[in-house]
């Protein structure tokens, strides 16, 4: 019974999305962008591994991991404003630190697409006769293969169009899985069968292991941009918007897990989802799988297209977007073949990383060059060298 009522719910959450008064509403559509990124990917591998490390206690960890991306996200805010009522013209100090900050983007977009198509091989051949890792990396090879001929012989725009349907399949099948671990959360608290888990990991190595994770959270930067199709105060909307519907999505989420699944008991992989989740419900492990594979598939092509862009743009056309293209491809292939999931989700984070010290060093020129030293200076400043502590020590689970 569960299960149909968990695809009720999905079927419901689709048709709410669908609704003219809301897929048209302006603040929505700004906000859909950042928010299908932000609980992309992170949504499939983050609850299994913080349950795994922390136990009771993975819900503090998720809140820390929000509010560092929301700190990072004011940082970017504060740019877009700035640079709107600059009319985009800044130091060359400040030029300096855009350009590199775009190109620490441009090498994050490359890794978080080898991120997402090992994720696609994995979730891909999971409930098949041919589930392990040498038949989940030749999928992500073969799909490495298609988005280079297609991007090198038609470009991405026919198949961007696919990114609507997906964030909206995406959404609606983790309205029914909320619901689903609600349900089965409920049961288990009526019966007195809730768990508390014990933390495996401590000290140190939950710090670096965290921060590690930051990736997980990461996209809300998206909505800086949006500049074409949106105005400043709507794109700095959007990104709260985003920011505070992926927190409360992931703690609930995360809530859920921590007082369901022993630590002890679980075994870690970048599937393990599917395992969990059909303890609640036989069609839940389905319908994650349909939703990781075209959402991440649509979430590479985005991704490419953008650090494509972004080559050829910084290279002031030296560099083609073709180019671009056959090199994410060939670095994402490497990643594939040399490194586990997790040790990618580590290389990822600390490149968003990066790219977020960068731009909230940016806020910190741009706050001191208006108001000389302040508070908030200081504290944009701060961030930054988080930002570079987290790029230098951030781990991997493994």
């Amino acid at each position: 019974m569960l299960s149909y009522l968990i695809i009720l719910v999905a079927i419901a959450a689709a048709a709410l999305l669908l609704y003219p008064k809301v897929a048209n509403n302006l603040l929505w559509r700004a906000a859909i962008t950042p928010l299908a990124s932000i609980i992309g990917s992170g949504f499939l591998v983050l609850g299994p591994i913080l349950v795994a490390s922390f136990g009771q206690f993975a819900p503090l960890f998720m809140m820390t991991l929000c509010i560092v991306a929301y700190l990072f996200g004011a940082a970017i805010r504060f740019n877009i404003v700035r640079l709107a009522a600059l009319s985009g013209v800044r130091t060359a100090f400040e030029e300096k630190l855009e350009t590199l900050s775009s190109w620490a983007l441009a090498f994050a977009y490359i890794i978080s697409v080898a991120y997402y198509l090992n994720l696609l091989g994995s979730f891909a051949v999971s409930l098949t006769p041919l589930n392990d890792a040498f038949n989940a990396q030749l999928v992500t090879s073969a799909v490495f293969a298609i988005i280079l001929l297609v991007g090198w012989i038609r470009g991405f725009h026919a198949l961007e169009r696919m990114e609507q349907v997906t964030v909206g399949i995406k959404l609606s099948i983790i309205a029914g899985l909320l619901f689903g671990l609600g349900w089965y959360f409920i049961d288990k608290a009526v019966a007195s069968e809730l768990v508390r888990g014990s933390t495996t990991v401590t000290g140190w190595q939950a710090i670096v292991l965290t921060a590690g994770l930051l990736v997980t959270v990461q996209g809300f930067e998206t909505s800086r941009y949006l500049g074409d199709e949106y105005l400043p105060l709507t794109r700095i909307h959007s990104m709260q918007f985003a920011q505070w519907i992926s927190t409360a999505i992931y703690m609930i989420y995360i809530a859920f897990l921590s007082y369901l699944f022993i630590p002890e008991n679980l075994v870690l992989s970048e599937t393990a989802i599917i395992d969990l989740m059909a303890v609640v419900a036989p069609v839940l492990p389905l319908l994650l799988i349909a939703a990781a594979i075209s959402a991440q598939f649509s979430a590479a092509v985005a991704d490419t297209g953008g650090s494509g862009g972004l080559i050829t743009e910084l290279t002031k056309g030296w560099v083609s977007p073709r180019a671009g293209y056959a090199v994410l491809v060939s670095i994402g292939l490497v990643l594939t073949w040399a490194m586990s999931i997790f040790e990618i989700i580590s290389y990822a984070s600390r490149a968003f990383a990066f790219y977020y010290a960068l731009q909230a060093f940016i806020a910190a020129k741009g706050s001191y060059s208006e108001n000389g030293l302040t508070y908030k200076g200081t504290g944009f400043a701060l961030l930054g060298i988080l930002g570079l502590v987290i790029t230098v020590f951030g781990t991997s689970v493994e």
